[in-house]
């Protein structure tokens, strides 16, 4: 069978490549092997943090394989019902609600339609210079529904983001920037040292206390001050309450007092 995804381990950091030329399009095959790769990080506790990254230097990803569909491969009506996409949904992480250990995206290009709804799932984003994002869903009869329509307005204004679904204008890396949808412009040749020097970084921290973060946070969206508070309290968060109880936390604060750099385990 194909190989679409490429999966490297370096230590505590697995970093995962979307490697399907021409354009890193991505078809039902494609969907469960970047699912099995998000799925070995979360399983595996040697393992922290993940960068996900595309093959070549111009297409990040140009998201759902069209052809694929046209032909009949997948299917449109009910598509998450009728196709097996595989664990954590379209592309492994569009509704991967179970993994709570940060993965970084390096977009190396264009991150279109599916692409950009792959990339918004992300933690942390960094992108090439060179890099536009954009939903060209409109022209084709469709709507982005695999996170776009979910997490744009959310992450940007609404109004830009609207503009985005009904226009389908493109955005650069820059104004990207500017709004906070992505963390960090680099020039290209940079990029994957930038993405691996914050992926170092995360992999010396507690492992819980970065699961801690992900966790905590989907469990409060969208619901108010108070109430989540109350939530983090009284509430099953089962990562954050073994965080507070773990040896690791003890040892970061000796650390700290001791001054000297931390040794984490991760329990």
């Amino acid at each position: 069978m194909t190989k679409n995804v490429e999966v490297t381990r370096n230590g505590r950091i697995l970093e995962v490549k979307l490697d399907r030329p021409k354009v890193n399009a991505i078809d039902v095959q494609t969907s469960r092997e970047l699912g099995d790769a998000f799925a070995l990080l979360r399983d595996d506790p040697e393992l922290w943090v993940a960068i996900l990254t595309g093959g070549g230097d111009r297409i990040f990803s140009a998201g759902w394989d069209l052809k694929a569909l046209n032909s009949g491969d997948m299917t449109l009506d009910n598509w998450w019902e009728n196709d097996d996409y595989g664990i954590g949904g379209f592309a492994g992480l569009t509704e991967n609600w179970n993994l709570n250990k940060p993965v970084i995206a390096a977009l190396n290009g264009l991150a279109i339609g599916g692409g950009f709804e792959l990339a918004i799932a992300c933690d942390l984003i960094i992108a090439a210079d060179h890099v536009e994002f954009g939903l060209p869903e409109m022209p084709l009869g469709i709507v982005p529904d695999a996170g776009a329509l979910q997490r744009l307005p959310r992450l940007i204004p609404k109004n830009i983001a609207t503009e985005m679904f009904l226009l389908g204008r493109r955005m650069g890396a820059l104004e990207a920037a500017h709004y906070g949808l992505i963390n960090k412009v680099v020039p290209a040749k940079e990029l994957m040292n930038s993405a691996r020097d914050w992926a170092s970084q995360l992999a010396r921290s507690a492992p819980l206390a970065l699961q801690s973060v992900k966790e905590v946070e989907r469990e409060i969206e969208c619901i108010p001050l108070e109430n989540s508070f109350k939530k983090m309290r009284t509430e099953n968060l089962p990562t954050y309450k073994k965080m507070l109880q773990s040896s690791d936390a003890a040892e970061g604060v000796a650390a700290f007092v001791e001054k000297r750099e931390p040794k984490f385990k991760g329990e």
